[in-house]
């Protein structure tokens, strides 16, 4: 268990950032690039597990927190003085699936607490959402920022949840909350961590690690929107900097581009001609049949300028390059 690891103070800045889940593939991403944006002592890491050979450990201050222990929460935010809490900490949606009680637990108390502790700090708080907050009754293409949200997978309900939860925060309570739906996430950094998107990550690693083949866990066509790690970390710095007055809600779609396993695998094969894929879909597949093909973002647009900049084969060309080294 990590004892929170104190640094001495270099320099003070007006935020001050907590962020819970910061073992995760997102929590890594963030960690790095807020402290290099306000300095390693002003952005505090935590997560429920890891090693003192961890970047975000190392990095800055970090520690133990189970986000569903509220007075823990609270001890951590109050005791570091935090005006910004980033809350990650999540149970993806394969992994909530076969444990859905761990899930309840970690992805629906632990959105409360953090909406309690930035309530009763005054803290802002940014809580991701997802593209699993939609279900079959959903328009699966360009799927609007307003639409049916009856997800039928747990991870989606509790993205819902935090959603809807969240909104009632900002207006009745006056809390900062923001949150993004974000598409399947692809980084080099991170391995993949159960998650439905997950194949999009994982067929670059294989194609590194194997060099010749990776059995895909959804079918060819399935055609589901994605994003490269950097255009969500840039984007959601800079959406969580723009001034409250511009927004005109709490949660937006947040598009990349979409695409299939077959086209992603062409994408590779420019790269490595021997590459191939072949299919066994599992669960996984009825949750990808459930999401959106792709997602209107003109509101993110609109409000504060978000604009992806990675296409697949640059994405593929990024994620081969730092995965061979």
């Amino acid at each position: 268990m990590l004892s929170l690891k104190l640094f001495p103070t270099r320099s003070f800045s007006s935020r001050r950032v907590l962020i819970t889940g910061a073992g995760g593939q997102l929590g890594n991403e963030f960690a790095r690039a807020l402290r290099s944006q306000l300095g390693r002592d002003n952005v505090i890491c935590t997560n429920i597990f890891g090693s003192a050979n961890d970047s975000w450990v190392n990095e800055g201050p970090s520690g133990y927190l189970d986000v569903t222990n509220k007075a823990d929460f609270m001890r951590v935010a109050m005791d570091n003085k935090v005006t910004q809490i980033i809350h990650l900490a999540a149970m993806l949606s394969g992994v909530s699936e076969k444990n859905p009680a761990g899930a309840i637990r970690v992805n629906m108390h632990g959105v409360e607490n953090a909406l309690e502790v930035a309530s009763s700090l005054r803290c802002a708080v940014f809580i991701p959402s997802s593209i699993a907050a939609f279900g079959p009754t959903t328009p699966r293409v360009k799927t609007p920022d307003e639409t049916v949200q009856r997800p039928t997978f747990l991870y989606g309900v509790g993205k819902v949840y935090a959603e809807l939860l969240g909104d009632w925060y900002a207006r009745v309570m006056k809390v900062d909350f923001r949150s993004l739906r974000y598409p399947g996430v692809i980084s080099w950094r991170s391995p993949p961590g159960g998650g439905t998107t997950d194949w999009a990550c994982d067929s670059y690693f294989q194609a590194v690690k194997q060099g010749s083949a990776y059995t895909c866990f959804v079918k060819p066509d399935t055609k589901m929107p994605m994003i490269y790690i950097d255009d969500v970390i840039n984007g959601t710095l800079k959406f969580l900097e723009v001034d409250s007055s511009r927004l005109t809600r709490r949660t937006y779609n947040m598009n990349g581009l979409s695409f299939t396993p077959e086209e992603q695998a062409r994408s590779i094969q420019k790269a490595i001609p021997q590459f191939k894929q072949t299919y066994s879909p599992d669960f996984r597949q009825a949750i990808a049949d459930s999401w959106p093909e792709s997602l209107d973002d003109s509101a993110a647009r609109n409000d504060w300028g978000w604009s992806p900049e990675f296409d697949i084969d640059r994405i593929t060309k990024e994620m081969l390059k730092n995965l061979s080294k």
